[in-house]
């Protein structure tokens, strides 16, 4: 009876993998120094290049819940682990608007072959490159090879107003528009043309991942995706925490404090656009005592979460359902990893069976929060970031073994000093001044870290 248990308390703590009735074949070196190419399935790709996802996860025995693993991304101390330094550039768009990305290693620090892969990194959402969980994937990700790590690039795209970048027009960010990620990738191709470009994206980012990668299909500049702890479908999430009183009041407006305090700092800023409804909407937010997440978003989001069209929408509800990235994940066309908690109390459904796409895999686990995944460690008391060892085994996987057969994206030129692609003149970027050396550890006070 004992062996029996044992057995089926390690089945329950296994990962639950969903694949597609067919699965998308890809091309990949049959060797680590090979030049000799083969064609695997995505799944036969997955089980021999990611162990850890084969291999049970128990959550540390005292953050047994998903609120506990939660709680502790939110309110634990990272700053002395995982330390993560970049340089910065700010990316001007045709808007007007700013976003910064960060790169790591530092230039100063060491440099790379010019094929080195890069980890592209999209934060939840009031994150940024300081956040533990992003930290915790690029520290070891970054690490030269003979310490230890895989030796790669990192560059967190931090959207407009967030993790010390400034406002600089009437439209902040949400996780429906996508447009600021695209033009930060074809920067960074633009950069780094040789480098395979691997997308990681958290919680909000996480979303604007997936339809990024749906919008570009296959011929997106990301050779590969991988989402943690996505929202998916936006409308559930939000009646699932506006439903439940405590919900609403510790994660609702938990949140919706965090976007708050981003607007708040950056009044100056949007004053300068005193005819803007992102003008109007802030001050409307600002003076606010206390807000649920759906109250910002019907205030703020649906208004300036992005270009017109499609905003500004008629509702928070509106918006939601225009951001929902479940619906979309039928037209990804690249290898796509997805991985969420089923006790995430912010998450509250999942795209199982959705849309059976040969290219995307979703991973659920039992336990981990929202983007939590602590098990406990080898010395007493410790923790470990349980997450690290697949995610870190999928961008090996593919930024070393995957074989790339499709050109990836359009064409680029520039134009008046924005970098463009060829035959689509609505969006662009070009490097502005400022920026410079960030440490990952200093983040943004009177923020609630995490989420």
């Amino acid at each position: 009876m004992g062996v029996l248990l044992s057995l089926l308390s390690a089945a329950y703590y296994l990962p639950k993998l969903y694949f597609a009735s067919v699965p998308a074949t890809v091309a990949v070196k049959s060797a680590a120094s090979s030049i000799a190419i083969e064609r695997v399935s995505l799944r036969d790709f997955i089980r021999h290049r990611c162990p850890s996802l084969f291999k049970e996860f128990r959550p540390a025995w005292w953050l047994r819940s998903g609120h506990l693993q939660t709680a502790y991304c939110v309110l634990g101390d990272f700053s002395k682990i995982d330390k993560v330094e970049y340089d910065r550039k700010l990316l001007r768009t045709l808007d007007g608007g700013t976003i910064g990305i960060d790169l790591t290693p530092p230039a100063q620090e060491r440099t790379l072959k010019e094929d080195t892969p890069i980890v592209v990194v999209l934060h939840g959402l009031t994150g940024g490159s300081h956040e533990s969980y992003v930290r915790s994937i690029l520290a070891p990700a970054c690490t030269p090879v003979e310490q230890g790590g895989l030796g790669y690039r990192g560059i967190v795209v931090n959207f407009r107003g967030c993790a010390g970048v400034p406002v600089t027009s009437p439209q902040l960010y949400s996780a429906l528009h996508t447009d600021d990620i695209r033009v930060a990738v074809m920067y960074i191709s633009k950069m780094y043309p040789k480098a395979p470009l691997i997308g990681i994206g958290f919680s909000l980012g996480a979303n604007v991942l997936t339809r990024y990668l749906a919008e570009e299909g296959e011929k997106s500049r990301l050779v590969a995706g991988c989402a943690l702890a996505c929202p998916w479908d936006v409308v559930a999430s939000s009646d699932h925490l506006e439903r439940h009183a405590f919900h609403r009041a510790v994660y609702s407006r938990g949140m919706a404090q965090n976007l708050k305090k981003v607007v708040t700092r950056h009044l100056d800023a949007l004053s300068k656009f005193p005819d803007s409804p992102a003008w109007k909407a802030a001050q409307v937010a600002a003076a606010k005592k206390s807000m649920s997440l759906v109250e910002f978003d019907e205030i703020v989001t649906r208004v300036c979460g992005g270009s017109s069209p499609p905003f500004p929408f008629p509702s928070a509800y509106d918006y939601y359902r225009a951001a929902s990235s479940h619906k979309v994940l039928g037209d990804i066309r690249v290898p796509f990893l997805a991985l969420n908690s089923r006790d995430d109390p912010i998450v509250s459904s999942f795209p199982v069976g959705v849309a059976d796409n040969g290219w995307v895999v979703l991973g659920l686990t039992q336990g981990g929060g929202h983007l939590g995944w602590f098990e406990a460690g080898k010395r007493f008391g410790e923790l470990e970031r349980w997450i690290r060892k697949p995610v870190l085994e999928w961008l090996r996987a593919v930024g070393e073994d995957l074989v790339p057969e499709r050109e990836r994206g359009q064409p680029m030129h520039e134009v008046e000093g924005f970098l463009k692609e060829v035959g689509r003149d609505d969006i662009g970027c070009k490097e502005v001044e400022g920026g410079g050396h960030v440490v990952g550890v200093e983040g943004e006070g009177g923020l609630f870290a995490g989420l």
